[in-house]
Parts: structure tokens; C-alpha cells; sequence
């Protein structure tokens, strides 16, 4: 992998990764753009311990332009975007319009191939491993900043998601705290450490699940299953079988075998609901340990917490999507239409091999 970081015309950093050490990228950002404006803000809600980023300046991002005028495909000719090159393997650059900023921390705009019409789950083995390897990068550089606690991975695929750019991209975000769902599982962790004389929750969840008929598929370094207390209609964890706290902790061999894998789990994605049926919405999340200190929970260290990838649409079955309606949205009390381990079945079932 070869990596080559520039600056675009506003002064936002834009980073690429090569599959080839000889690419050449020098080519300049020729829009007239200034210094966007951005007016990040973190509150702390009182009543619920968690925070909320205001972010007013997002209003006026770029909501669904035509092909022809996507920002995230190469520029070329008088066809200029965020990527001044006329193509490219993975591009990670700052985000023109941040949910977080400077002291509220960094958000940053992943694109997986210059083909517009391709997803990741088109990627070859080898394209998918790149994105891996820029994902693991910008982790190790995210979490020198001073100001960041927690590095989240994650891409949103699908207008039903809320994606406003059809290009097939993901976001980093880098958070000055540690985000309550995290949270929520340290204090579970510690918990469970507390109560067991020092059993590791992660560990224990784990082997409970690869004795269970929701496993979808395992390879030597990875296991995908749907969880017992799945909250969505189709959601899949994904674990490497060594516990690690974050991307950087991952091996050679589990590096090596994750793209078959994950590219794998995307494939049986798009055919749960069938042939005809429109690509499949979802999130893929990925969780790894905060990098700042872990006082407030009760003898848990970083080495405690598991590296793991949640993916899980919102599509419930052909042509309905879950709506988080009163109990979801004003309660955080999840109802789940379909059972796991028939979504497990299905996901088993549509294997592509």
C-alpha cells in the first residue's frame, strides 16, 4: 500500500491509498473553494448522561446530485469534485460538512473505488483489504489527536439509510468521548468481571454463540452470527476469534482472511429478499475499544474490550422497512419482527457458494 496525503483547495487534508507503490498523485484541487465554515458543538444531556452534537452548518450539505455531479467521483476534464484525481483505489479526506470539529473532534469521508456505480460488496478481495488497511490507518492517526477518545468505522449504504450521496463511500468519526453504546458495554464488562471473579463477557458471549444455530458462517480467524437479543430484522456480528480491542491489534492472518469473509457476509446481504429486489439498506459498524482512559469502569482496560463489526439492515421483509417507532425511539426498547435464528437461516441459506 502506498499512501500520499495532499491538501485540498479549502485546506481540508485528503489522503490516498495505492495498491501500486509507484502511483503518482499530484494533481491539484482547481475549485475556488474557501474555508468552510463549521460550528460544531457538544452538549451533555443531564437527565440521560449521554451527548448530542449540534451541528447547524450541515444544512446546506450536498443531498442527492445527479451522477454527473457527484463529489465523490474522480475529477476529470472541467468535472471537478473533492478528489482532484482523474481516478484512485480508496480516498480518505476530511469531511466538507462535519458533524464533528476541531476540539468536538474529526469526521472524515471513506470512498471505497472511484466506480460510481459499484458497492463494496463489487470489490475485489484485494480492493477490499485496501479499505481495511486505510481504515486501520486512519484509526492509528485519529487517536494520536489529543482531543479524540473513540474512532468509529462505519458505512451507511442505501437512500433508506439516509445516505445522501449514492457513490459507495463510508465515514470515520473521531469522538472527544467515549459514545454511550460503548459505554453501556464497559459497564457490562465490568459487571459481568465483577460478578464471574474475572470471566471476560466478550469471551463468554462468543462461545455461547458458536454453540448456537444463529452462526452464519465461520472461517479459521472470523465468525459471523446473528445475536440472541438481535434488535434489528437482519443483523449480523462479526468477531475475530482472537480478541483484540481495535483494528491495529488484528494479526496478519486475520487481516488476510477478512475481505473473502466480509465481502462474503455483504453478498448474502443483497439476497435476502430475492432476486429483483433492490439492494439491500444497511449500517456496518465497527467497534473498537476507546483509546482514553477507563477509570469510570471498574477494572475493565482496553484489552478487555472486543473488536467487532456490526452489519444489519432495516429492511424487514420485501418492500417494508422497522420503523423506530414510540417504543424504540422514545423508550430504546427494541421490537423485533424477526426472530434471529430464522434470520440466521436465511442468511445460511443464500450463501453464495
Amino acid at each position: 500500500m502506498k499512501k500520499t496525503s495532499t491538501k485540498l483547495a479549502d485546506g481540508r487534508e485528503l489522503i490516498y491509498y495505492d495498491l501500486r507503490d509507484d502511483a503518482v498523485r499530484d494533481a491539484a484541487d482547481r475549485r475556488p473553494l474557501e474555508r468552510t465554515l463549521t460550528t460544531s458543538e457538544i452538549r451533555h444531556d443531564a437527565l440521560l448522561g449521554d451527548r448530542v452534537a449540534i451541528a447547524s452548518h450541515r444544512q446546506g450539505r450536498t443531498y442527492l446530485p445527479p451522477t454527473d455531479q457527484c463529489p465523490l467521483c474522480p475529477s476529470r476534464g472541467e468535472r471537478l469534485s473533492e478528489i482532484p484525481d482523474s481516478a484512485y483505489d480508496v480516498v480518505v479526506f476530511e469531511n466538507r460538512f462535519p458533524s464533528l470539529a476541531g476540539d468536538a473532534g474529526r469526521c472524515e469521508v471513506v470512498c471505497f473505488t472511484s466506480d460510481h456505480q459499484a458497492s463494496f460488496a463489487d470489490l475485489t478481495e484485494e480492493q477490499a483489504a485496501l479499505v481495511l488497511a486505510a481504515w486501520t490507518d486512519r484509526t492509528a492517526e485519529l487517536s494520536a489527536l489529543p482531543a479524540v477518545e473513540q474512532v468509529f468505522c462505519f458505512e451507511n449504504r442505501g437512500q433508506e439509510i439516509g445516505v445522501t450521496l449514492g457513490h459507495p463511500h463510508g465515514q470515520i468519526y473521531a469522538y472527544p468521548f467515549t459514545t454511550p453504546r460503548t459505554a453501556l458495554m464497559l459497564r457490562s464488562l465490568a459487571a459481568h468481571k465483577e460478578t464471574t471473579g474475572g470471566e471476560n463477557l466478550f469471551d463468554a458471549v462468543l462461545r455461547r454463540e458458536l454453540t448456537d444455530e444463529r452462526v452464519v458462517l465461520e472461517s479459521e480467524h472470523w465468525v459471523a452470527f446473528v445475536p440472541y437479543a438481535a434488535h434489528w430484522p437482519y443483523e449480523v456480528h462479526l468477531y475475530p476469534r482472537r480478541r483484540v480491542p481495535d483494528l491495529l491489534a488484528l494479526d496478519d492472518a486475520a487481516r488476510a482472511e477478512f475481505p473473502a469473509v466480509y465481502l462474503e457476509l455483504l453478498r448474502r446481504f443483497d439476497r435476502i429478499f430475492g432476486a429483483g429486489e433492490p439492494p439491500t439498506p444497511y449500517i456496518a459498524a465497527w467497534h473498537q475499544a476507546p483509546f482514553g482512559q477507563l477509570a469510570e469502569f471498574d477494572g475493565v482496560t482496553r484489552d478487555d474490550f472486543a473488536l467487532h463489526l456490526e452489519l444489519f439492515t432495516i429492511r424487514r421483509t420485501s418492500g417494508k422497512l422497522k420503523f423506530l417507532a414510540g417504543s424504540e425511539s422514545g423508550m430504546n426498547v427494541f421490537i423485533n419482527d424477526v426472530p434471529p435464528e430464522a434470520a440466521a437461516r436465511r442468511l445460511r441459506e443464500v450463501a453464495s457458494s
